[in-house]
């Protein structure tokens, strides 16, 4: 049998299948929390987001940026045909994300403490600073593992080689979901362990999922590495020391860093602020408090993870794809790309958050059952998915582009709002007689949406980006999904089943998704929105492809 190596691909080519992985990946993280919330419960659930928040933060100092930044500098010196500095720079960033990795983790271990009490507070009930401290010691060991998976992903994304990164994404995630659950149910149900105990293996197989991820891009790049080794003819390399492509490596992944870590901050907002105010202001107790910052920073996040997955696929192929259109002086496929990639978003973000949130309490009673927040706080929050895609694919493609001044200038805008407006908003929804909660969820939609917007008219002024055919595809994706929406509504109205039955729930989910799918499908069809968006030769080669395996 011939050894099939591995194959660059297209942008719409390594899209679709960076999507692919990583919204399996998300569907695997959605589907093992209905286990895990039922072992662990809304106090271990707010532990487990205590710990992936304050992790989120010193992973996104330490890794972050790394491969969206090795993903551009493998581009750029391999559009350029520079071999041998090429496979430096990705030796390099593998010895300096190691010695990062090991710095953080140290940073990790020792501030552990204070993290623990600034989250925490001294109000009593709850998780204690003891238990916060454990879990955040718990996973820093997964960053010293990440930092370095992440150059191999970046290295193979830098080539347009998307496979071997959405194949270690997903076996990250199955072997970390597999741990999560197994390790939880025995160490609750079998070995009596205490909640913290419990909560610490479930963090702790983060590090796990990572090491076995490395190990697989580690063996595939080793196996090919005749397909790394292609050398074009008559390209002389130019001198480059170590110091300047550390220090390139460097420029491209800070911004991305900091876009990340602004991300990370935005929950860290809620983290620090919203229970302490909930319970001393609102008169929330600090059980119910708890509940929705556990939706807010862990279970709502994770069902958005599913609608945000789209955009980071879409960016994992972008990026190169852009990279060397912008090395090869091409301004018109920039300019093509950054359309489409807004136009894909849209056509497939907006319909499934609007859908999501019609469904929200369904969609909660299968995942964790009946809550008397939940689904509440998740019917707004869904939205701030959409907000976020926005925000990363805009601000994104400002970096791969260089403007980095603008990068900060409009990450700190958005920064700014966000905590300018989270606790006016928390009083202002308190008064209008509305949760109060409200108000810190839609601080951070406007947060999100005012960075995204400086950034579109920043690249409408210096690189003539014209939106106008976006707006007219958002416009239709807009119509079709009103449409979409009064269906689904007059079938709630008409059949107003309430049941906390999973089984019963999944077949309203399923039914609604169906008829909300053909119709928001048939819509954009019969107005050849969808071709617009994808083009037709791609929706027919790709349907032709499904008919020949379905027929093999």
């Amino acid at each position: 049998m011939k050894k099939r190596s591995l194959k660059k691909n297209s942008f719409l080519q390594g899209a679709f299948i960076a999507t692919f992985g990583i919204v399996l990946c998300k569907i695997i993280g959605m589907l093992y929390v209905i286990p895990f919330y039922a072992i662990i419960g809304d106090q271990g659930g707010a532990l487990y987001g205590y710990a992936y928040s304050i992790y989120s933060i010193f992973l996104g100092l330490s890794t972050a940026g790394i491969p969206l930044a090795m993903s551009k500098l493998i581009s750029e010196y391999a559009t350029l045909g520079y071999l041998e500095i090429k496979e430096r720079a990705f030796y390099l960033g593998k010895k300096l994300l190691g010695i990062m990795g090991l710095i953080f983790f140290v940073l990790f271990m020792i501030f552990a403490h204070p993290l623990a009490e600034m989250i925490i507070g001294d109000t009593p009930g709850g998780n204690s600073v003891a238990d916060v401290e454990f879990v955040i010691r718990i996973i820093s060991f997964a960053i010293l593992i990440v930092p370095t998976m992440s150059v191999y992903r970046g290295y193979f994304q830098g080539h347009n080689i998307i496979k071997p990164t959405s194949i270690s994404q997903v076996l990250e995630q199955l072997i970390r979901v597999l741990m999560i659950i197994i390790g939880s149910f025995i160490g609750m149900k079998i070995f009596n362990l205490s909640l913290r105990n419990t909560v610490g293996i479930a963090v702790f197989a983060a590090t796990v999922g990572a090491l076995f991820s490395y190990l697989y891009l580690r063996i595939v790049k080793v196996k090919n590495r005749k397909v790394f080794a292609k050398k074009k003819d008559n390209v002389k390399e130019p001198k480059v020391t170590d110091k300047e492509i550390i220090y390139k490596l460097l420029g491209y992944a800070f911004p991305f860093i900091m876009i990340d870590v602004f991300k990370s901050l935005y929950n860290s907002i809620d983290v620090f602020i919203l229970v302490q105010f909930l319970t001393n202001v609102f008169n929330f107790s600090k059980d119910s408090a708890e509940t929705v910052m556990g939706v807010i920073s862990t279970w709502g996040l994770k069902i958005n993870q599913i609608i945000i997955s789209i955009s980071t696929g879409i960016m994992i192929s972008f990026i190169p794809n852009i990279t060397s259109s912008m090395v090869k002086n091409d301004l018109s496929s920039v300019r093509q790309k950054i359309n489409q990639a807004l136009q894909i978003i849209i056509y497939l973000t907006i319909p499934m958050a609007v859908g999501l949130s019609i469904l929200s309490t369904n969609v909660w009673n299968v995942f964790y059952g009946a809550s008397d927040y939940g689904p509440k706080v998740y019917a707004l929050y869904v939205f701030v998915a959409v907000a976020t895609i926005l925000f990363t694919t805009s601000i994104t493609t400002v970096q791969v582009l260089k403007n980095y001044k603008m990068v900060f200038i409009s990450l700190i805008v958005g920064f700014i709002a966000k905590l300018g407006l989270n606790i006016p908003l928390l009083y202002g929804f308190s008064k209008m007689g509305l949760p109060a909660y409200y108000g810190s969820i839609i601080a951070t939609i406007i947060g999100y949406l005012a960075c995204a917007l400086i950034c579109l008219v920043f690249l409408n002024k210096k690189y003539r980006v014209d939106y106008e055919e976006t707006i007219k595809r958002l416009l239709e994706v807009v119509f079709a999904v009103i449409i979409m929406s009064i269906v689904l509504l007059l079938i709630k109205i008409l059949m107003p089943i309430t049941t906390t039955n999973r089984l019963i729930n999944i077949l309203i989910i399923i039914m609604d998704t169906v008829i909300g799918g053909i119709i928001y499908l048939g819509i954009t069809i019969k107005r050849g929105t969808i071709f617009k968006i994808f083009g037709r030769d791609t929706i027919l080669n790709m349907l032709e492809k499904l008919k020949k395996r379905g027929r093999n």
